[in-house]
């Protein structure tokens, strides 16, 4: 495979919709690493149009077509959390390379079972926490490891995106816990996720997780249904370093501030930024600096060609740029399944922690 393309075949292509076609394709198309082979969606008919726009020559409906077809390399799964199991699953059987989209599972035990399976196939894997690939915080983690800040004491992140009160019917199995979806597992996880690569790992949390707005009106169909998904998560807890940490992460119905991750140190404070609409900013300032300023991102943080659409792929090809360096190289890449069992392990705490009332440790 070294001297060729790598052949993908991605599931939940639609052209109307979708992260796959905003992010994912795009991503793809700007990789000279990577050639677009197939496209899969629920109909034969939007398939082919996916397949017309995007340029590849093969289109399914049938998603095991796809996976067992020997012209594909590698599989993308950009569907809805509740089918990621059972498509991944069937991929990892047919011995291809596999880029799940986050959560890897609705589950912490389907996450496991995926996870055991790529390791017994000795197939390369990766998981959609693409954060870990945003070049600010790639920079933030080389910051604090070349001791910018000193050592690390306490960081606090907050959080807060609009998602208004309604809904339309098509949503309406995203409003089930048991779907996988949410605050704690979306917004909550990528976020953190980000944050730990840069600091370290949790050794234990105490948290609330809750349900603030318990029912959405459906716009099409006129209906107040019931919603059992968290949409609010506050966290304590001490990092592996001794360092504390405090995070609030909010789905709420108007005026969203956007992120702030706050990092302080012995010697120095740093502070990431990202407003929807806005680019993300890092500021920084030693012990004697006045203030806070700016930080620039060096050239060698951004991986992918200057020609990769910003925005949504811009991350995401950074991703599918190292998953290329691991799958011609047999290493593993970052993150992969276990990192995303390692992922689902902390949600599982952080919830134990919520119901139990206590702080919970983690191993």
């Amino acid at each position: 495979m070294a001297d060729r393309r790598i052949r993908v075949g991605i599931i939940g292509a639609n052209v109307s919709r979708g992260w796959g076609s905003s992010a994912h394709i795009p991503a793809l198309l700007a990789l000279p690493e990577y050639e677009l082979v197939a496209v899969c969606t629920a109909h034969q008919e939007t398939a082919e149009e996916s397949a017309r726009k995007f340029g590849a020559r093969l289109a399914f409906h049938d998603h095991r077509e796809l996976v067992a077809h020997p012209d594909i390399d590698l599989v993308t799964v950009a569907v809805r959390v509740p089918y990621h199991h059972q498509l991944t699953m069937d991929a990892l059987r047919a011995g291809k390379h596999v880029y799940t989209e986050w959560p890897l599972g609705a589950t912490l035990a389907e996450a496991q079972e995926m996870a055991d399976l790529a390791r017994s196939k000795d197939v390369r894997t990766m998981v959609g926490l693409q954060s870990r690939c945003a070049p600010h915080y790639l920079r933030m983690k080389e910051l604090i490891a070349e001791g910018y800040v000193g050592e690390v004491l306490s960081c606090h992140v907050s959080q807060f995106n609009a998602a208004g009160l309604d809904r339309t019917s098509d949503r309406l199995w995203a409003g089930d816990r048991r779907s996988g979806v949410g605050t704690l597992t979306i917004g909550f996880a990528h976020t953190m996720d980000a944050v730990l690569m840069c600091l370290g790992e949790l050794v234990e949390v105490s948290g609330v997780v809750a349900t603030q707005v318990p029912q959405w009106y459906m716009t099409d169909t006129k209906a107040t249904v019931n919603v059992t998904t968290p949409d609010n998560v506050l966290v304590s807890g001490r990092l592996k370093n001794g360092a504390v940490i405090s995070a609030h992460v909010g789905s709420i119905p108007w005026h969203g501030s956007g992120l702030t991750v706050q990092v302080y140190g012995r010697e120095g404070s740093l502070v990431y930024r990202s407003a929807a609409g806005a680019q993300p900013r890092l500021e920084g300032a030693r012990r004697s600096d006045q203030a806070l300023q700016e930080l620039p991102i060096p050239d060698h943080l951004a991986w992918v060609p200057e020609s990769t659409p910003k925005g949504q792929p811009f991350n995401v090809a950074q991703m599918y740029w190292r998953f290329a360096e691991a799958i011609r190289s047999g290493q593993p890449a970052e993150p992969d399944f276990d990192s995303a069992v390692k992922a689902h392990r902390l949600l599982d705490a952080i919830q134990q922690a919520s119901d139990q009332g206590k702080r919970i440790a983690l191993q």
